[in-house]
């Protein structure tokens, strides 16, 4: 992938400013190389914000825009093989573009990630050709969720029979229930092929889910026995989601997307190095983990969007100040700039949770069986808390910015609808937070090594120093083990009707046991990035954000750290004060903070609240104003 063009994370001249440092913490030590080629992409005029007059393009027009631009990208990558395989550069394209154009998010993830990185994975030792897919004369999907079946897509209906006459599959959809329910299936953007996920039958046996690579459309129909439907309009970016059924479609035996999970050798027999078909499917779908990694990004991208243009709109909007007193820039009130601050809290620890999850996921890729487990589980719980706080972000930003944050032409709108993509996506964030759940309760048995640090002969007091980052992350571990072992107890007591009824009685502190793991995560990744810096302005900055990161979960959690002995009364007390005092120190500095985010100012410039001179959006050359009476400051009044 291209990846030479200058990154505006560093100052012209070289030396780094307290905002650079920022920069880094939030992208990474290597944010020149993973992030500059997309900073500067999405800067560029193709994928600008089209200027055209109310009420601006319609849904097709968007879609039909989105595919253009994934041309235009593809055009510029050395590889696009090199970005399929590359599970950071596929976040930081979800980082960036999904603030930018949701839709061309959308599309590429699923070329990218699902499509072609999955078809990398697989059959390495039979190489397919891929052409097409890499010049975009044909454009990849993925069909794995059906209508009757989402969250349990191992159970998915769509069956693919052997036919050892023609040697292939044939592909069927059986009832309504096994429709495929995805988006960008249509031939809206150009020919398309489909990754289909299908119960593999040869002879009687059932050998579970596999993927198979199948041809849908033309340029303009769905191709002989596949049927395309499209579904009614969704909330968010316009994308193609659509129905997809199969007739009896036949497909060669390369068609089936083989390796260790199983494959149907030349003699026509099926076999398989996994046991089970759970465990087959898994393997199949495996480029689902990198998928909610680039959920996570791409929440956290449009958190930064909004919040940087709320930051930017409360310094210019002016309300009155009173009797006598001239005009105050909103940011001024408490009760605006302090929901601000708590969300630069939230987006800096969303942001450094996701670059920990990333990093342990891709130590752990060739490591053993548990630790690649465990990694897998922090994508999990990580991509299910970012995007929830993403959501409290993005509507939080979008109702300080009242009615203007309403209109599509300041970038919000969509956002606000969007990010519910990304908590459904690559699974239910409910459904993947309640597996991780169930898990961390197992291992946090009392038998289980210590996951937290909070026991043992190094665990350290039992109270400490609320200045104290590490002390804060403790209190939050102690939180974790609380709820698990809350959850136990109620499970214990559950009355016999079998593990349902027993998962329900401990269902919910342990949820709120994964909420608690997520946050101590993300306030471990704050101290340590905290003790990376060196002393000054932006060591100052980041102690501030994280310690009213954790201290807001801390007093959420004050009534049973208390009980449990981890806090004192007068610390219990001390909470409120305290916290408001991080927040004016957070607010007092909330400009350069937003800076810290390094979005391109020819981005900003297409969002006009993101300007001081937001009100010349809306000018009327026809109107008084300017046809002799005297015109109103811009920005002033409401």
């Amino acid at each position: 992938m291209t990846t030479t063009i200058d990154s505006p994370v560093m100052t012209a001249a070289g030396t780094e400013r307290a905002t650079d440092r920022l920069t880094a913490v939030l992208l990474g030590p290597d944010a020149r190389r993973e992030h500059g080629f997309w900073q500067r992409l999405i800067a560029t005029e193709p994928f600008r914000r089209p200027t055209v007059p109310p009420p601006g393009p319609t849904p097709d027009e968007r879609l039909a825009l989105a595919h253009a631009r994934l041309r235009t990208l593809n055009n510029t990558l050395d590889s696009g093989a090199r970005l399929a395989a590359d599970p950071r550069a596929l976040a930081a394209l979800h980082e960036w573009l999904a603030p930018v154009d949701p839709s061309l998010a959308t599309v590429a993830g699923i070329h990218y990630n699902l499509f072609l990185g999955s078809l990398l994975d697989h059959d390495a030792d039979r190489p397919r050709d891929l052409s097409d897919f890499l010049a975009m004369r044909r454009i990849g999907t993925f069909l794995c969720t059906e209508v009757a079946h989402g969250n349990d897509a191992a159970a998915v209906e769509t069956t693919a029979t052997y036919d050892r006459a023609r040697d292939g599959f044939v592909l069927h959809t059986p009832h309504l229930g096994a429709q495929k329910f995805m988006p960008n299936t249509s031939p809206a953007g150009g020919p398309k092929s489909g990754l289909v996920a299908a119960r593999l039958l040869v002879g009687d046996t059932d050998h579970g889910v596999f993927l198979l690579l199948v041809p849908l459309t033309d340029s303009s129909r769905a191709l002989p026995g596949v049927r395309i439907r499209r579904l009614p309009a969704r909330m968010g970016s316009p994308v193609d989601h659509c129905l997809t059924s199969f007739d009896q479609v036949f497909v060669g035996r390369e068609a089936l997307l083989g390796g260790r999970q199983g494959r149907i050798d030349d003699d026509g027999v099926f076999r398989s190095g996994t046991a089970g078909r759970r465990r087959r499917f898994l393997a199949s779908i495996g480029r689902v983990t990198t998928g909610r990694i680039c959920m996570s990004a791409s929440a956290i991208g449009s958190a930064r969007a909004t919040l940087a243009i709320a930051v930017r709109y409360s310094g210019h909007r002016y309300v009155s100040g009173g009797r006598a007193l001239p005009p105050l820039a909103v940011i001024a009130h408490r009760s605006h700039h302090g929901p601000l601050a708590g969300a630069m809290a939230t987006v800096f620890a969303m942001s450094l949770l996701h670059r920990r999850a990333l990093g342990r996921w891709e130590a752990a890729a060739q490591g053993p069986a548990p630790e690649r487990e465990a990694a897998g589980r922090l994508v999990d719980i990580a991509k299910g808390w970012i995007t929830w706080q993403a959501r409290s972000v993005i509507v939080e930003c979008r109702e300080r910015c009242g009615a203007q944050g309403l209109l599509e032409n300041n970038g919000m709108s969509e956002l606000v609808t969007g990010v519910e993509g990304a908590i459904t996506a690559e699974g239910d964030n409910m459904a993947i937070h309640a597996k991780a759940a169930s898990e961390l309760v197992i291992s946090a048995m009392p038998d289980a090594p210590d996951a937290w640090g909070v026991t043992g002969p190094d665990a350290g007091p039992r109270t400490g120093d609320l200045d104290d980052l590490r002390f804060l992350g403790r209190l939050l571990a102690h939180v974790e083990r609380i709820q698990f072992a809350r959850s136990r107890a109620r499970m214990a007591r559950a009355p016999h009707g079998g593990p349902l009824k027993r998962w329900n009685a401990g269902s919910g502190p342990a949820l709120r046991g994964v909420e608690a793991h997520a946050c101590r995560q993300a306030a471990e990744a704050y101290a340590d990035a905290v003790e990376g810096l060196p002393e000054g302005p932006a060591r100052d900055r980041l102690t501030d954000l994280a310690r009213l990161f954790a201290l807001r979960w801390v007093q959420h959690h004050s009534g049973d750290l208390l009980v449990a002995g981890h806090l004192t009364a007068g610390q219990v007390e001390d909470l409120t004060e305290t916290t408001e005092r991080l927040v004016a120190a957070v607010a007092a500095h909330l400009p350069e903070l937003a800076e810290s985010f390094a979005l391109p100012e020819e981005v900003l410039a297409d969002w006009p609240i993101a300007g001081a001179r937001y009100a010349e959006a809306y000018d009327d050359p026809g109107a008084s104003w300017h046809t002799g009476e005297r015109p109103v400051p811009a920005g002033r009044g409401r």
